[in-house]
């Protein structure tokens, strides 16, 4: 049986959760508001509100949800809810408990498969063509799993928590494996919005696996894409730069943002092949670089 000290603690931790993701999606949604506003700037516009984001993404859940004849139900509903769960599961597994970096890049890889089956469901041709873009930007992403290994091997652990103590120990590990930071920031930018990456969302094909889900669907993604900014850019501050303060992560993040927002509003996107190549490129010189490093250290 439980006892009553079990179930506030119970209480407790699904409390913690509870705000840990309401933080996620307001501080998410304002940070991609931020990322908009300041491409809009950088490209001489006056560009929306930082809040808007934000505002649309409640608008979605009370407008109207439409099903395209060509979906397959009832799937086409649950990949767009499990991309929101994922997200969620991420939240528990990072900044509510400091749980392994293999459950946050096994979250990942799950988005992955979201991805390429939020767009096959829909029946749609630029969803399908989405699909067939989220595989084959796969094989360049793959090679960012390196990450872990070299953490790994530098820290002797994946633990979250264990990885910050080391860091206060022995300082942030940006210093330590800089090229291994290059690779997890590469992935930061190309899940950024209009990112030069992002040929999963070109606009050659409308807005990808997104295009055919209307009202509260469309309304999950939003959210989820809010939350999945905020997790990334946390567990990048987290794993390379050691304990932070809250106001440690908000100068990180809203720096991340700042510095992601110039770079795609001055590279233009970039085609699936050399999407790929660039990416694949960085990841075995920061690869290749971050052993080296490590052993001749």
């Amino acid at each position: 049986m439980f006892s009553f000290s079990s179930l506030v603690d119970t209480m407790n931790l699904m409390a913690n959760i509870i705000i840990n993701v309401v933080i996620a999606f307001l501080l998410g949604s304002l940070l991609l508001g931020f990322h908009r506003k300041v491409m809009a700037r950088i490209q001489l516009r006056p560009g929306p509100p930082i809040i808007q984001h934000f505002l649309h993404s409640l608008k979605f859940f009370f407008k109207e949800s439409s099903f395209p004849k060509t979906a397959s139900m009832p799937f086409y509903i649950a990949i767009a809810c499990m991309y929101c769960a994922i997200w969620v599961v991420a939240v528990i597994a990072g900044p509510v408990s400091y749980g392994s970096l293999l459950i946050i890049f096994g979250v990942y890889a799950v988005y992955k498969i979201v991805e390429h089956n939020a767009g096959s469901s829909s029946g749609s041709p630029y969803g399908k063509m989405s699909c067939v873009r989220a595989v084959f930007s796969a094989a360049a992403e793959i090679p960012l799993f390196a990450v872990l290994v070299i953490v790994f091997l530098q820290t002797g652990t994946m633990n979250l928590g264990e990885i910050v103590t080391y860091q206060s120990i022995n300082g942030p590990l940006i210093f330590s494996i800089p090229l291994a930071a290059l690779m997890f920031f590469v992935l930061i930018v190309s899940k950024s919005p209009y990112s030069p990456f992002s040929i999963t969302k070109g606009k050659d094909i409308i807005s990808g696996f997104e295009t055919e889900h209307f009202g509260v669907l469309r309304g999950y993604m939003m959210l989820s894409e809010s939350i999945a900014w905020y997790v990334l850019l946390w567990v990048f501050l987290t794993v390379f730069f050691g304990p932070l303060s809250i106001i440690g992560y908000l100068i990180g993040m809203i720096l991340i943002t700042a510095i992601t927002a110039l770079i795609n509003a001055t590279t233009p996107i970039l085609n699936p092949n050399h999407s790929v190549m660039s990416q694949i490129s960085l990841a075995i010189i920061g690869i290749v670089g971050s052993l080296l490093l490590m052993f001749i250290a």
